[in-house]
């Protein structure tokens, strides 16, 4: 029989309160605000939206902006503006250590999602990878800034000139984040932003999609609402099939309310980033393979600060990840899986893939942990 592992934690006498692994940050004004919108009767689509646009835009110099219901469909409606899609070979190039939306989207639009691996340092798309395997039918690349870690814009976009691929930014982790001293959102091709309740600001639902010309955004409009084009006081037509993925003037009002501590929210992040990094034995974590994140406080707007368990430590002493989970919350400390390997999903196994396809990202899925970290 085997002995029952040593604890991985001491003890405490007193519990501490719950510590989740994100919380979001609401001011009273805000929460004041949500209450005139409510009260004003005009709660769906309308003036609060085109303001957050207007604000959005501004933050991205000027650029396009329209604000949806999440930033999945962001990324969906990015492909079909681009026409991604429209021939049955079409593919797409993203990483497999995302959440699941990423690759679904994808195939919403009728492409097929091709998968690199990741960088084992950055976690992020590897564009080695990418590189190899860009073919005749790749239209497009989807890169994911993972915890807010931008990838390399520079090399990115010149692979993109060279190949003639359109880009969709992956930016549901990054807003706040920035590459050579601008904010991710103010340069590149279509970039797409999340305001999950887990982002660095929130809407508690939504996104936006950036865009390179109010043409672009025109047609943004018609896929969020029904294809619907409207002219005068009763024009309608609608030109092609869209969905219903409007932004509520709730919701809008919140991310009003959030934009505003942007900057004191990124500071914040890094400064408990730091924190984690001095209170971790970086010795003796590098003597057990037990990863930490780049130290990036330049570029990165530290949406997560996640660790790689070490594997074979932990099986040493009949430990899995969840065994780590399990003592943590124990302590009344809450954490997350960002994000098992998705090409293992049965959905994409059905499509071929299979284990050992990107042993870097694989890893990583099976032994990523997500320590709290909010402002």
């Amino acid at each position: 029989m085997n002995a029952k592992p040593e604890p991985l934690v001491e003890a405490v006498e007193t519990p501490l309160p719950f510590l989740p692994f994100t919380r979001p940050t609401i001011d009273e004004a805000t929460i004041a605000g949500v209450a005139d919108v409510l009260r004003s009767g005009w709660i769906t689509s309308g003036p609060n939206v085109k303001a957050f646009e207007a604000r959005l835009s501004a933050y991205c110099g000027g650029r396009p902006v329209r604000a949806f219901n999440s930033g999945t469909c962001t990324m969906e409606i990015a492909l079909r503006i681009a026409g991604i899609g429209e021939r049955s070979a079409d593919e797409v190039v993203t990483t497999p250590l995302t959440w699941v939306s990423t690759a679904n989207i994808v195939l919403d639009v009728g492409a097929r999602p091709v998968f690199a691996d990741i960088d084992p340092v950055t976690r992020n798309i590897d564009l080695d990878r990418v590189e190899e395997i860009v073919g005749g039918d790749t239209r497009a690349i989807i890169p994911v800034d993972l915890t807010g870690l931008p990838v390399d814009r520079t090399r990115l976009y010149a692979l993109a000139r060279e190949r003639d691929l359109r880009i969709v930014e992956d930016a549901a982790q990054s807003f706040g984040s920035s590459w050579d001293g601008k904010p991710i959102g103010s340069t590149g091709d279509f970039v797409s932003f999340s305001f999950h309740a887990n982002k660095n600001i929130t809407t508690i639902e939504g996104g936006c999609l950036v865009m390179n010309d109010e043409a672009e955004a025109k047609l943004a409009e018609q896929y969020r609402l029904q294809g619907v084009v409207r002219s005068g006081h009763d024009g309608m037509d609608v030109e092609r099939v869209g969905g219903k993925y409007n932004l509520t003037d709730v919701a809008a009002r919140v991310g009003l309310g959030q934009l505003p501590h942007l900057a004191s929210f990124t500071a914040k992040r890094r400064a408990l980033a730091r924190r984690y990094f001095d209170g971790f034995d970086a010795a003796f974590l590098a003597d057990i393979d037990c990863r930490l994140p780049v130290a990036d406080f330049t570029r990165s707007n530290w949406h997560m600060f996640q660790v790689i368990l070490p594997e074979a430590h932990l099986a040493k002493r009949s430990m899995k990840r969840a065994d780590v989970m399990a003592a943590l919350a124990d302590r009344g400390i809450g954490t997350g899986v960002h994000y098992p390997a998705l090409h293992l999903f049965a959905l994409y196994r059905r499509l071929g893939w299979k284990e050992g396809d990107f042993p870097h990202a694989e890893y990583a899925g099976r032994n990523t942990l997500t320590l709290p970290l909010f402002p």
